[in-house]
């Protein structure tokens, strides 16, 4: 299962993510905002950010305009690693190196079709197990 919220100005970008997840029988919850009314990416990012944590859900996507507000509050609560992707390579190397288990991406800078692409190599791709990455995150959670 996968926990998904945005800001408006993530909302446009959520809605083409939710579609393919439905297309892809990928389960998810919606934890909004629900149009493009302005609205603060805190309140999402760290509704889906303390779902995750609780291991209630095994990844999560967050959105907003540029990604970056959203991914420092996520990053806030204890136990997330919350990567800004904008490029497939970032993507990939950061759930083999890093086990992030959220998404943000920024739904003005980031165009539909890279944005999917985007999502399907992070959910996708494993964690590497290797030594040295379990010594980083480590590092990082302590």
């Amino acid at each position: 299962m996968i926990a998904i919220g945005s800001d408006h100005g993530g909302f446009a970008l959520k809605q083409e993510i939710v579609k393919y997840l439905t297309e892809n029988n990928i389960g998810f919850k919606d934890f909004g905002c629900y149009d493009e009314t302005s609205c603060d990416y805190t309140e999402y990012g760290k509704a889906v950010a303390e779902a995750v944590a609780k291991g209630n859900y095994e990844k999560g996507i967050l959105i907003c305009g540029t990604g970056i507000g959203i991914s420092i509050t996520a990053n806030k609560v204890k136990g997330i690693r919350c990567a800004l992707c904008s490029d497939c390579f970032s993507a990939e190397a950061t759930r083999e190196h890093n086990d992030a288990n959220i998404l943000a991406l920024g739904g003005r800078v980031v165009g539909v079709g890279l944005a999917l692409k985007i999502v399907d190599i992070f959910l996708n791709t494993p964690f590497s197990n290797e030594e040295r990455h379990i010594r980083r995150i480590s590092r990082i959670e302590s």
